[in-house]
Parts: C-alpha cells; structure tokens; sequence
C-alpha cells in the first residue's frame, strides 16, 4: 500500500516555508524569491513598465520552482497571508501535470515556524 505524501507550504510573495512532516524530522525548507525591495526600486527609477515585467518574469521562476517540488506530493496545503497562495494554486489547476495532486488554499496570519507546523499536522490529521 502507497502511503500518501502530504506537503504543508506557507507562503508569501517573497518566500515559501515547506513544511514535509513525514521528514524525519519534521523540518521545514525555503524557497526565495528572486525579487527584492532594492530589485524594485533600482527598475522603478529606470521605468515603471520595466518594474513590473521583471517583478512577473522573477514570479513565476518563483511558482515554477515551488511547483518542481509539489510534483513529489499528493496532497498540498498552500496557506499565507496574502494572495501569494491563490495566484500558485490558480496556475497550477490550469497545468494538467498537477490533476491528481489534491491541492487547497487557506488563509492564516503571520505564524511562527512552530505554529505553521502545527497548522499542518491539524491540516492532515482530518
């Protein structure tokens, strides 16, 4: 019997936590993303336009890189404060590569790495 791969990830706009618990122990990794305050400033002072299509072309190295890994799982929770999650969850229900992961989106505040492992573990234990 195939045991299900469950992958918690709190995310924002400039960084995800995954959360794999059935690591040995329990720990989180990183995902950064590429775009930051002072890559914003330094191409708002050249153009606004050009801002903007680098804060996208940067977004979704962001989301392809989450979504290299959520290939490996099962089930996935995506929660976060902002609208980081819905944007990821949005994209990769339109890729067919990802139909028989079963994904969902939940809206949580700022938590603390132990308060986001423990989301998770109540997430998956239903």
């Amino acid at each position: 019997m195939k045991t299900t791969t469950q992958l918690g990830i709190w995310m924002d706009h400039a960084s995800a936590n995954l959360i794999d618990l059935a690591a040995e122990s329990a720990e989180s990794s990183v995902i950064e993303s590429d775009f930051t305050h002072e890559d914003k400033e330094e191409s708002l002072n050249r153009s606004e336009q050009l801002m903007h299509n680098k804060e996208q072309h940067q977004q979704a190295a962001y989301y392809k890189e989450l979504g290299a890994v959520i290939k490996q799982y099962d089930e996935v929770l995506l929660f976060g404060p902002t609208t980081a999650k819905t944007e990821l969850y949005n994209l990769l229900k339109e890729d067919h590569h990802f139909a028989d992961i079963k994904m969902e989106c939940k809206q949580t505040d700022k938590l603390s790495n132990k308060q986001q492992h423990a989301f998770v573990k109540e997430y998956f234990s239903k």
